[in-house]
């Protein structure tokens, strides 16, 4: 099933425009969620703002937005004035710069968005995809919508593009804040036992689908289990072992890594159990709250 869009935009890209469309990049339907009830009778609960001067409940036609200035003090912003703001939004995605794709620390990076083409932008959309890749360089550009700019990213991905939202550098903690303290001198066969470990454990490119929700997979059983009425038994904790001697934790680790590269045929085995269980979990849950609401 195609997907559908969440909205339009346009690339502008020196004289040439070229009209997109936006979706998304993730998946929230195995999300697990849940509501708050009354511990009492199990109802489910309703959210209610309340006035923190007269102790009034106040309904959502009452409510204005304010920008607190000063403590205490607010200068309140109307739907209308909100909407004027909105509506500078051009909706376009002006490209002012190309950078080297390793130019932009991924910690700049937040929300990701896929980008089609739209009725009449497939060639110039095709041409600055492959104009990208042959110069293997991204393109950084501006975006207004929703009352807000954005700086963005544009690069190619798969057969088309993709966009990502970026962090203004007012945004990121400068990393003189981290308190690091006096690191140590590290030592030559220390530092040759972790590149053996690292070594060990390399892999030519990263596979996501190597890496599961084992907390999700966990949840869902539990959910089940309590559905079907089981007695749920807390799994006694693991004590941690302190690191004493560093050198001692590089070689018990790099007996470790040795095991590991030998069990990969049966870790792939377990891994693509554990996800057929997950998804079995998802569905039976699922079949329960359809069959839950056919009864009601």
């Amino acid at each position: 099933m195609p997907a559908r869009s969440i909205g339009t935009a346009t690339i502008s890209f020196g004289l040439v425009s070229i009209p997109t469309k936006l979706y998304t990049t993730t998946e929230t339907s195995g999300d697990i969620s849940f509501n708050m009830l009354h511990g009492a009778c199990g109802s489910r609960l309703k959210q209610q703002y309340i006035c923190t001067k007269d102790g009034e409940v106040v309904e959502r036609d009452q409510m204005v937005k304010g920008y607190e200035y000063t403590k205490g003090q607010y200068v309140v912003l109307s739907g209308e004035e909100l909407k004027a703001l909105d509506a500078v939004a051009t909706h376009t995605i002006a490209l002012e710069e190309f950078v080297p794709s390793t130019a932009v620390d991924p910690l700049y990076l937040d929300k990701a968005y896929y980008l089609g083409p739209d009725k009449g932008g497939e060639r110039a959309y095709r041409l600055l995809a492959d104009a990208m890749i042959d110069s293997g360089l991204v393109g950084l550009a501006s975006y207004s919508a929703r009352g807000k700019e954005y700086i963005v990213l544009v690069r190619p991905f798969q057969s088309g593009l993709v966009m990502h939202q970026l962090r203004y550098a007012d945004e990121v903690k400068a990393w003189s804040e981290v308190p690091i303290g006096d690191l140590p001198e590290i030592k030559p066969n220390e530092l040759g036992l972790a590149k053996q470990i690292i070594a060990q454990i390399t892999s030519e490119t990263f596979i996501p689908e190597k890496y599961k929700d084992n907390v999700r997979v966990q949840m869902m059983d539990l959910i089940n289990k309590k559905i079907e009425g089981q007695e749920i038994t807390a799994a006694p904790e693991v004590p941690q072992g302190k690191v004493i001697d560093l050198m001692e934790a590089l070689k018990a680790s790099l007996g470790l890594a040795r095991d590991s590269a030998a069990a990969k045929p049966a870790l792939a085995a377990a891994e693509a159990e554990a996800e057929s269980a997950a998804e079995a979990a998802v569905a039976q849950a699922g079949d329960k709250k359809k069959s839950r609401r056919k009864g009601a």
